[in-house]
């Protein structure tokens, strides 16, 4: 193919130091993608287009059509998020050890997801009929974050995520303890694909968890991008990104299949499609030159509108929605969302974080002894 170039480094398999700019436009990207996540949540879903509903009480797609048809897609955000961390770990994780990595995801995860249990919990017990509260005992297991796999129920929905991710991160510190190189990475996609694959039929529900099938090709396809990011591109990595996109666009399917019933396949794949070509300009150096520290607080607001809005939000929506234009109050709660979402990642995050930090880096001072 004419015009097409690959750049190789002269010895892939030793990790090469490479200071790059921050790539603004990632954080962008999470904003977005969270903001489609959370309209789907209050416009999109199978739920909120029955009749009476506990969100708005008939059918969302009867109230506003339009923007209903948009929203029933918005759960492909969270395939964006998956890809987006394949490469964002994978970044951040270069040349460090795996207490560093361990205290990074601990402080990163952590204080965000203990203050949304917590106000969640707190809406939830206050305007029952939405959705239903747990036991307190399964609220205090749901702080480990380890739920999904003690067999204990989410105190919002969306948190289901969290686990792929922490398997996600188990899986790659393998890696991580070992020195990430480009020939390690992309032998850890290879295999990592491939016990993918293998895993729903092999009838053995251990090798399933661990191999995570449902969510494998989209951490592999940030893995690799990343790997064009910092090396170049070539052949190989290519072949990784095709073979993430056809897994990908199959897993899609299955999910509407079986979960997202209001949407199609084709819309689906289209927008995972464009979505997977930007992060290919992204990994080519195409977009270094979109910045703004707008886009910093867009990245750092991303994680806590993620873990609030889903359960409260409707909540909110089933409240007020006879007081305002259905559009309005969207972007109403949106907006709210998002201003109590920066105030988390000023007021909750920030701090705990460096507690957090101290005492972990002391602990593992102490380790060594």
């Amino acid at each position: 193919m004419t015009g097409l170039t690959f750049t190789q480094s002269s010895q892939p398999s030793v990790s090469v130091p490479v200071r790059r700019p921050r790539l603004y436009v990632l954080d962008g990207l999470r904003l977005l993608a969270a903001l489609f996540v959370a309209l789907h949540h209050f416009a999109g879903t199978a739920r909120a287009n029955r009749p009476g509903n506990p969100i708005w009480d008939r059918p969302v797609s009867e109230i506003m059509p339009n923007v209903f048809r948009v929203a029933s897609y918005g759960w492909i955000g969270v395939e964006i998020f998956f890809v987006i961390s394949g490469f964002v770990i994978c970044m951040s994780c270069w040349g460090r050890t795996p207490r560093q990595f361990f205290v990074s995801r601990v402080i990163r995860l952590y204080p965000a997801y203990w203050f949304a249990i917590l106000f969640t919990t707190g809406v939830l017990a206050a305007f029952p009929g939405v959705w239903e509260r747990l036991a307190p005992r399964e609220v205090l297991v749901n702080l480990t974050m380890l739920q999904s796999g003690s067999r204990v129920g989410n105190v919002d929905g969306v948190y289901w995520t969290l686990w792929a991710e922490l398997r996600f991160y188990l899986l790659f510190l393998v890696v991580v303890a070992v020195g990430l190189s480009y020939r390690r990475v992309v032998l850890f996609c290879c295999l990592w694909g491939a016990a993918a694959m293998l895993a729903p039929s092999a009838g053995w529900p251990l090798f399933s968890l661990i191999a995570n099938p449902d969510g494998a090709w989209y951490f592999i396809a940030g893995l690799a991008l990343y790997l064009m990011y910092r090396f170049g591109q070539d052949l190989l990595l290519w072949g990784i990104l095709g073979m993430a996109w056809l897994m990908g666009q199959q897993e899609i399917g299955h999910r509407i299949d079986n979960v997202e019933g209001v949407s199609e396949w084709r819309g689906a794949v289209l927008i995972f499609t464009v979505f997977l070509l930007v992060m290919v300009a992204i990994a080519l150096g195409k977009l270094d030159r979109v910045r703004g520290k707008w886009l910093v607080t867009a990245g750092a607001i991303t994680y806590p509108l993620y873990l609030l809005h889903y359960a409260a939000g409707t909540t909110v929506i089933s409240r007020l929605r006879d007081d305002l234009d259905a559009r309005l109050l969207i972007c109403v709660v949106l907006a709210g969302f998002m201003v109590l979402s920066w105030g988390v990642h000023r007021v909750v995050e920030r701090p705990l974080a460096g507690v957090i930090k101290r005492g972990l880096d002391s602990s593992f001072a102490r380790l060594k002894g």
